[in-house]
């Protein structure tokens, strides 16, 4: 059990090894190597088009793999994720992906409940276990007093939320992400970050596709800078987001520093306007 009284998540790992991806007969990602591993968060980061997204996506069995493999790691020893029912697959790995149907007609406890499909039978009813997972669900991403809002009158953030919700439902070991925090306000972004770390703190290997370089400085305890489909470098958030790498990568100046307060890296982009003198504010008496 966890610190809250729920059930601590399974302890599984998912390896993907020199993966080869292709969009038709383009390849876009060469040899990337991937391990996610209980109670770490593995943030991928890089240009739009760098290919992270893809591998992930690879990971969750929703891209096809052209050349190596993608296994788990659970009690029942290493298995070819391939060789997984969908539902076998579904119990073990959660993905919250760039791209979801709009679901239309639904309340928001309906939609979340979606996420225990891979634990019921083909017409059987919600059990206890599914509605504590609901509800546990519906608590961590703040949704609890929307439980009955039709999804349709629901912002992008909201549903962003919804969705996550859904993931989360489904209980599993391994969690994958891709930039959970897009359409979110300062303070969900926030939340979303801190609910990615509680995940990790009990047990679960995440695996996060992020944008907002702070995000994977403040929350990843392995980074993957990639870069036209390749892995640039890869490690812990000091040795891999420093100014050469990253300037190296998104080709403009990016420097670099430790926030005294927390230890973590900081980035700061260098624009061509970086040392424009601004006019002074002026603060009311």
């Amino acid at each position: 059990m966890t610190s809250d009284g729920s059930p601590a998540p399974p302890t599984h790992e998912l390896r993907g090894d020199a993966l080869a991806l292709s969009y038709g007969r383009t390849r876009v990602v060469h040899e990337v190597s991937l391990h996610l591993r209980p109670g770490i968060v593995t943030a991928l980061i890089g240009p739009n088009g760098s290919g992270k997204s893809t591998a992930l996506r690879a990971l969750a069995r929703l891209h096809r793999i052209d050349a190596g493999s993608v296994h788990v790691h659970d009690a029942a020893g290493r298995r070819d994720a391939a060789s997984l029912s969908a539902k076998e697959f579904a119990r073990t790995v959660a993905m919250l992906s760039q791209s979801r149907p709009h679901p239309s007609g639904l309340e928001v406890r309906d939609v979340v409940a979606f996420g225990r499909h891979p634990h019921r039978s083909r017409f059987s009813g919600l059990t206890d276990a599914d509605r504590d997972a609901i509800e546990r669900a519906l608590a961590l991403t703040g949704l609890a007093a929307m439980r009955h809002r039709p999804v349709d009158e629901l912002s992008g953030g909201e549903l962003q939320r919804v969705w996550l919700a859904t993931a989360l439902a489904q209980g599993t070991g391994i969690l994958l992400l891709d930039e959970p925090t897009n359409h979110l306000d300062l303070r969900y972004q926030v939340e979303t970050l801190d609910l990615v770390c509680d995940l990790a703190d009990h047990g679960t290997a995440v695996g996060v596709v992020l944008h907002d370089l702070d995000h994977a400085a403040s929350i990843a305890d392995d980074v993957v800078l990639m870069r036209a489909g390749r892995v640039h470098a890869a490690g812990a958030p000091a040795e891999v987001l420093t100014a050469e790498n990253l300037t190296e990568v998104y080709g403009f100046r990016i420097d670099t520093a430790v926030d005294d307060a927390t230890g973590r890296v900081r980035v700061i982009p260098r624009g061509r306007h970086h040392e424009r003198i601004r006019r002074p504010q002026v603060v009311p008496a």
